[in-house]
């Protein structure tokens, strides 16, 4: 487990406990970061057939890559906030060891993106304008949340087309009329909130609101659980929630 002393590296490390035929074979944090049973980085990774990481972005990154070095263990990456080149590398590092990246581990946020996906692909841009909501605890980094952004993509796909040229992030002072087929999202911080998503489509005579609560980490914990079980079996690639349920085309 790497960042084993965190909120989801104990919540994930619980669920493995609680898991038959699973055992948690080691956890370790952050460089020179010590205590309560935590190895190095490289024992760790000698000691595992997968490695679940909640970290950050960078760390994910480079955990990826050290994996791929010595080719294995698997590894699940519940991490956000990825930028191009972090991406990169963890493309790269797929090359030689099995890799889930999701950014919601949640079974039912994932049911929600194929339900977005569809509900996109038939209500028409002319007619409908999607608005993509989240909200979560104050002490969240990035925004919108890897959950937000997965939404955005499946809806894009719905509508065939590329998230990045239709998505509207802010919206600040004189914005004018909003265009066609654009994909609003709007963020919210505040107090402990785990975990709040919902997709809204808008026509001028109705609105229908697809939406996601996650009321305990636990739910992520197991669903992490579940895809470090399916990786481990798997040959080297990068594998997202949809390929462990089954959900895949």
């Amino acid at each position: 487990m790497a960042g084993a002393l965190g909120r989801m590296g104990r919540a994930v490390s619980k669920a493995v406990e609680q898991e038959a035929g699973l055992a948690l074979a080691a956890g370790f944090g952050r460089s020179g970061l010590t205590g309560e049973g935590l190895m190095s980085q490289e024992a760790a990774l000698a000691a595992a057939d997968v490695v679940i990481d909640f970290t950050s972005a960078q760390a994910s990154a480079d955990l990826a890559a050290a994996c791929a070095a010595r080719g294995g263990p698997a590894l699940v990456i519940g991490s956000t906030g990825f930028d191009d080149a972090q991406l990169a590398a963890i493309a790269e590092a797929a090359k030689t060891v099995a890799i889930v990246r999701a950014g919601n581990f949640s079974l039912g946020v994932n049911m929600l993106m194929g339900l977005v996906e569809q509900a996109a692909r038939r209500l028409g841009p002319d007619a409908y304008d999607i608005e993509i909501f989240e909200a979560h605890h104050r002490r969240k980094a990035d925004a919108p949340s890897g959950t937000a952004l997965m939404l955005g993509e499946a809806a894009a796909r719905g509508r065939g087309v590329d998230l990045a040229t239709v998505a509207r992030r802010t919206r600040d002072g004189i914005t004018g009329p909003r265009p066609a087929g654009e994909i609003g999202f709007a963020v919210m911080r505040g107090g402990g909130l785990i975990g709040e998503h919902s997709v809204t489509f808008a026509a001028d005579d109705e609105v229908l609101t697809l939406s996601h609560s996650a009321r305990d980490r636990g739910l992520f914990a197991r669903g992490a659980v579940v895809a470090a079980r399916w990786v481990a079996a798997r040959p080297p690639g990068e594998y997202d929630m949809r390929d462990v349920l089954g959900l895949s085309d």
